[in-house]
Protein backbone atom coordinates (compact mmCIF):
# COMPACT_ATOMS: atom_id res chain seq x y z
CA UNK A 1 0.00 0.00 0.00
CA UNK A 2 2.97 2.34 1.06
CA UNK A 3 6.56 1.44 0.11
CA UNK A 4 9.81 3.30 1.77
CA UNK A 5 12.99 1.49 1.26
CA UNK A 6 13.24 -0.31 3.95
CA UNK A 7 9.57 -0.91 4.42
CA UNK A 8 6.09 -2.15 3.19
CA UNK A 9 2.95 -0.42 5.18
CA UNK A 10 0.10 -2.70 4.80
CA UNK A 11 -2.97 -4.21 5.37
CA UNK A 12 -2.65 -6.65 8.13
CA UNK A 13 -2.70 -10.64 7.67
CA UNK A 14 -3.37 -13.63 9.81
CA UNK A 15 0.00 -14.38 10.13
CA UNK A 16 1.21 -11.04 11.84
CA UNK A 17 -1.14 -11.74 15.31
CA UNK A 18 1.69 -13.40 16.80
CA UNK A 19 4.49 -11.11 16.27
CA UNK A 20 2.08 -8.51 16.76
CA UNK A 21 1.18 -10.04 20.00
CA UNK A 22 5.08 -10.32 20.88
CA UNK A 23 5.94 -6.67 21.23
CA UNK A 24 2.48 -5.23 21.91
CA UNK A 25 3.04 -7.81 25.13
CA UNK A 26 6.41 -6.02 26.06
CA UNK A 27 6.02 -4.48 29.41
CA UNK A 28 8.72 -1.30 27.88
CA UNK A 29 5.67 -1.06 24.82
CA UNK A 30 2.26 -1.69 26.72
CA UNK A 31 3.80 0.84 29.76
CA UNK A 32 3.33 3.67 26.99
CA UNK A 33 -0.34 2.26 25.33
CA UNK A 34 -4.12 1.78 25.97
CA UNK A 35 -4.43 -1.85 25.35
CA UNK A 36 -4.69 -4.85 27.54
CA UNK A 37 -1.77 -6.62 28.58
CA UNK A 38 -1.09 -9.73 28.26
CA UNK A 39 -2.41 -9.76 24.89
CA UNK A 40 -3.67 -13.63 24.38
CA UNK A 41 -3.30 -15.61 20.91
CA UNK A 42 -6.80 -15.42 20.46
CA UNK A 43 -7.00 -11.70 21.29
CA UNK A 44 -4.14 -11.05 18.64
CA UNK A 45 -5.83 -13.29 16.14
CA UNK A 46 -9.09 -11.30 16.86
CA UNK A 47 -7.23 -7.97 16.63
CA UNK A 48 -5.35 -8.60 13.38
CA UNK A 49 -8.77 -9.92 11.57
CA UNK A 50 -10.36 -6.82 12.92
CA UNK A 51 -7.62 -4.75 11.25
CA UNK A 52 -7.66 -6.13 8.13
CA UNK A 53 -11.29 -5.26 7.56
CA UNK A 54 -10.45 -1.42 8.51
CA UNK A 55 -10.82 0.68 5.35
CA UNK A 56 -8.34 3.36 4.75
CA UNK A 57 -10.45 5.49 2.34
CA UNK A 58 -13.16 5.72 5.03
CA UNK A 59 -13.33 8.08 8.69
CA UNK A 60 -12.40 6.39 11.43
CA UNK A 61 -9.51 4.23 12.05
CA UNK A 62 -7.09 2.05 9.47
CA UNK A 63 -3.78 0.07 11.17
CA UNK A 64 -1.26 -0.08 9.15
CA UNK A 65 1.05 -2.84 9.34
CA UNK A 66 4.73 -2.27 9.02
CA UNK A 67 6.95 -4.95 7.81
CA UNK A 68 10.40 -4.98 6.81
CA UNK A 69 11.12 -5.79 3.21
CA UNK A 70 14.42 -7.36 4.17
CA UNK A 71 12.53 -10.14 5.47
CA UNK A 72 9.14 -9.91 5.36
CA UNK A 73 8.76 -9.62 9.37
CA UNK A 74 6.70 -7.78 10.86
CA UNK A 75 8.08 -4.31 12.74
CA UNK A 76 5.42 -3.30 14.25
CA UNK A 77 1.84 -0.76 13.30
CA UNK A 78 0.50 2.42 12.35
CA UNK A 79 -2.98 3.79 13.18
CA UNK A 80 -4.74 6.61 11.21
CA UNK A 81 -7.57 8.22 12.65
CA UNK A 82 -9.43 9.99 9.55
CA UNK A 83 -11.86 12.43 10.59
CA UNK A 84 -14.97 12.32 9.10
CA UNK A 85 -14.26 15.54 7.03
CA UNK A 86 -11.85 14.38 5.50
CA UNK A 87 -9.19 17.27 6.56
CA UNK A 88 -7.86 15.83 9.32
CA UNK A 89 -6.04 12.71 11.12
CA UNK A 90 -4.76 11.17 14.01
CA UNK A 91 -1.67 8.74 13.99
CA UNK A 92 -0.21 6.57 16.50
CA UNK A 93 2.64 4.22 16.28
CA UNK A 94 4.10 1.06 17.86
CA UNK A 95 7.31 -0.62 16.83
CA UNK A 96 8.70 -3.86 17.75
CA UNK A 97 11.24 -3.23 20.85
CA UNK A 98 14.42 -4.84 19.03
CA UNK A 99 13.95 -2.60 15.62
CA UNK A 100 13.98 0.73 17.93
CA UNK A 101 16.31 3.42 17.34
CA UNK A 102 16.84 2.07 13.73
CA UNK A 103 14.97 4.79 11.96
CA UNK A 104 11.88 2.55 11.00
CA UNK A 105 9.56 4.67 13.02
CA UNK A 106 10.53 7.66 11.38
CA UNK A 107 10.64 6.09 7.86
CA UNK A 108 6.81 4.95 8.34
CA UNK A 109 5.51 7.81 10.21
CA UNK A 110 7.25 10.11 7.01
CA UNK A 111 5.57 7.78 4.44
CA UNK A 112 2.29 8.19 5.69
CA UNK A 113 2.23 11.96 6.32
CA UNK A 114 3.45 12.57 3.17
CA UNK A 115 0.87 9.78 2.24
CA UNK A 116 -2.22 11.90 4.01
CA UNK A 117 -0.95 15.59 3.19
CA UNK A 118 -0.78 14.28 -0.67
CA UNK A 119 -4.20 13.00 -0.18
CA UNK A 120 -5.23 16.89 0.44
CA UNK A 121 -5.10 16.85 4.25
CA UNK A 122 -4.96 20.07 5.74
CA UNK A 123 -3.34 18.50 9.57
CA UNK A 124 -2.58 15.45 11.30
CA UNK A 125 -2.34 15.37 15.23
CA UNK A 126 -0.81 12.89 17.44
CA UNK A 127 -0.50 12.49 21.09
CA UNK A 128 1.82 10.00 23.72
CA UNK A 129 2.84 9.47 27.08
CA UNK A 130 4.74 11.92 28.35
CA UNK A 131 6.78 9.65 29.83
CA UNK A 132 7.82 8.55 26.20
CA UNK A 133 10.44 10.87 25.11
CA UNK A 134 11.63 8.84 22.11
CA UNK A 135 7.73 9.02 20.65
CA UNK A 136 8.06 12.84 21.89
CA UNK A 137 11.04 13.21 19.35
CA UNK A 138 10.29 11.11 16.75
CA UNK A 139 7.25 13.47 16.16
CA UNK A 140 9.10 16.64 16.81
CA UNK A 141 11.78 15.46 14.17
CA UNK A 142 9.32 15.07 11.99
CA UNK A 143 8.08 18.99 12.36
CA UNK A 144 4.99 18.21 15.14
CA UNK A 145 4.90 21.07 16.83
CA UNK A 146 4.11 20.36 20.53
CA UNK A 147 0.92 21.73 21.28
CA UNK A 148 0.02 20.89 24.71
CA UNK A 149 0.11 18.98 28.10
CA UNK A 150 -3.16 17.36 29.89
CA UNK A 151 -2.03 16.29 33.16
CA UNK A 152 -3.21 12.81 34.57
CA UNK A 153 -5.50 12.59 31.03
CA UNK A 154 -4.86 8.68 30.14
CA UNK A 155 -5.28 5.59 32.97
CA UNK A 156 -3.46 2.61 31.35
CA UNK A 157 -5.87 -0.25 32.12
CA UNK A 158 -2.92 -2.46 33.12
CA UNK A 159 -1.60 -0.87 35.81
CA UNK A 160 -4.53 1.62 36.85
CA UNK A 161 -1.80 4.80 36.88
CA UNK A 162 -2.82 7.85 35.69
CA UNK A 163 -0.37 9.09 33.42
CA UNK A 164 0.35 12.96 31.65
CA UNK A 165 -0.46 13.26 27.71
CA UNK A 166 1.24 15.55 25.30
CA UNK A 167 -0.32 16.77 22.27
CA UNK A 168 1.37 17.18 18.69
CA UNK A 169 0.13 18.59 15.31
CA UNK A 170 1.59 19.47 12.02
CA UNK A 171 -0.20 21.31 9.33
CA UNK A 172 0.19 20.50 5.58
CA UNK A 173 1.71 23.62 4.43
CA UNK A 174 4.58 23.28 7.51
CA UNK A 175 5.29 19.68 6.23
CA UNK A 176 5.18 21.51 2.89
CA UNK A 177 7.99 23.68 4.36
CA UNK A 178 10.17 20.95 5.93
CA UNK A 179 10.34 19.37 2.76
CA UNK A 180 10.78 21.64 0.17
CA UNK A 181 14.31 21.98 -1.37
CA UNK A 182 14.38 25.74 -0.59
CA UNK A 183 14.19 25.03 3.51
CA UNK A 184 17.35 22.60 3.21
CA UNK A 185 19.66 25.27 3.22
Amino acid sequence: MIETPRLTLRRFKATDAAPLAAYRNDPDIARYQAWPSPLSPQAAADTVRRYAEQDPDRPGWFQYAIELKADGGLAGDLGVLLHETGAQADLGFTLAPHLHRQGYATEAVQAVIRHLFARGLHRVSAECDARNTASARLLERNGFQREGRRPEFTRNINTGEWTDTLLYGLLARDWSDLISPSSAR
